[in-house]
């Protein structure tokens, strides 16, 4: 008689996995007991540009309304980034403030940086695009001093059109200055980020810092890096909101929204750049007398963040892609928020969107890939 060897094979058990349910700020972990074990989600914030002016204002503004966040201070100066980061803790001492080297003007920074970002943090809530450069200023003396008298001071004040003209640069990326520290280093940060960015069920918001300044014919879609032009600030600006747009086409149904603010008229280091700063103190009371007659002249950086801070309290999906939030200011000094329709057509924005991916895919090939 035979004798069969049976091998008894323990049966498989196949474990559900984990059940997460949402509530509010908070997720509940469920574990297979049914116990229930509660965890924060807090939201995650980031801002370029954060150690002065408008984005510091709006980093101190964010932490008076919600001191829960996290927030991330993403730099080129990491000095200036620390002495932000401990005036911002000096009056929010429980607050959850970091700093992260990120120069959006050179590619290899933005990738390294993108990189610390996805080990820190499992989610982005909020991306706020507010890092800029105007080098090198201009202005026509002649044309302020006409400008100055004139029915159209309000409008030369608000946009700088006629005025200024900027002497640009080509990078060690072999692109223009203002154009990869205005634009495309922040196209590429956010490309980096989608991990974080994207999730349709908890949408996150890019918000960028535009301009009054962002005029549709200083821009060309032939010359998008402004390479043969003066105009760079205004032509970089102004591809901010196009790229917005197309941004919102493109990732809307991944979750994540894109809005742009226009400050006004901010007395920043940006601006005093633009002439000495005696004459700024010269004619500012002229500057505070005209702001009873136009809401643009925002002057403070606390008052130029009125928008980015709306925005963090919207709903994105109730935001219109074509519109520019304007920071605004009455006579009064009272802040709030005005939208107006930008003066762009999503075909344009269609072809620069499709000329920034190509772009992408020649410097992750010869630039970034390269400096691995």
């Amino acid at each position: 008689m035979r004798r069969h060897l049976v091998r008894l094979i323990p049966p498989i058990v196949r474990l559900a996995p984990p059940l997460f349910i949402k509530e509010g700020s908070q997720f509940i972990f469920v574990c297979d007991s049914g116990e229930r074990v509660v965890t924060e989600m807090r939201k995650v914030v980031v801002v370029t540009g954060a150690n002065s002016g408008i984005g510091l204002a709006l980093c101190e503004r964010l932490l008076s309304q919600d001191d829960q966040i996290r927030l991330c201070l993403a730099c080129r100066n990491m000095q200036r980034a620390e002495a932000a980061r401990s005036a911002l803790l000096s009056s929010h001492p429980s607050a959850d403030v970091s700093i992260l080297q990120v120069d959006v003007g050179k590619l290899k920074s933005v990738v390294q940086g993108a990189k610390t970002l996805r080990e820190r943090y499992q989610h982005i809530d909020y991306l706020y695009l507010n890092a800029g450069i105007m080098p090198n200023p201009r202005i026509s003396l002649e044309a302020f001093i006409k400008g100055l008298f004139s029915r159209n001071v309000i409008s030369m004040f608000a946009t700088g059109e006629g005025l200024l003209t900027q002497e640009d640069r080509v990078t060690e990326d072999g692109l223009q200055e203002v154009f990869e520290t205005n634009v495309f280093g922040h196209f590429i940060l956010i490309k980096e980020l989608e991990s974080l960015l994207c999730h349709t069920d908890h949408p996150s918001q890019l918000i960028w810092t535009s301009s009054s300044n962002a005029r549709k014919s200083a821009f060309s879609c032939s010359d998008y890096q402004h390479s043969q032009g003066q105009e760079s600030y205004s032509s970089s600006k102004y591809a901010t909101d196009l790229l917005s747009v197309a941004l919102n086409k493109n990732y809307n149904k991944k979750g994540i929204y894109s809005s742009v603010v226009c400050p006004g008229l901010v007395m920043t280091n940006l601006t005093y750049g633009i002439l000495p700063s005696f004459f700024w103190t010269l004619i500012m009371p002229i500057m505070w007398l005209i702001r009873v007659f136009t809401n643009s002249f925002t002057i403070s950086p606390y008052n130029g963040a009125e928008a980015l801070l709306w925005l963090f309290n919207q709903r994105p999906e109730s935001l219109n892609s074509m519109a520019k939030y304007h920071s605004c200011t009455s006579g009064l000094g009272n802040s709030y928020v005005k939208p107006f329709k930008m003066d762009l057509d999503e075909e344009s924005s269609d072809l620069f969107y499709k000329k920034l991916v190509e772009l992408e895919k020649h410097v992750r090939n010869k630039v970034i890939l390269g400096n691995r």
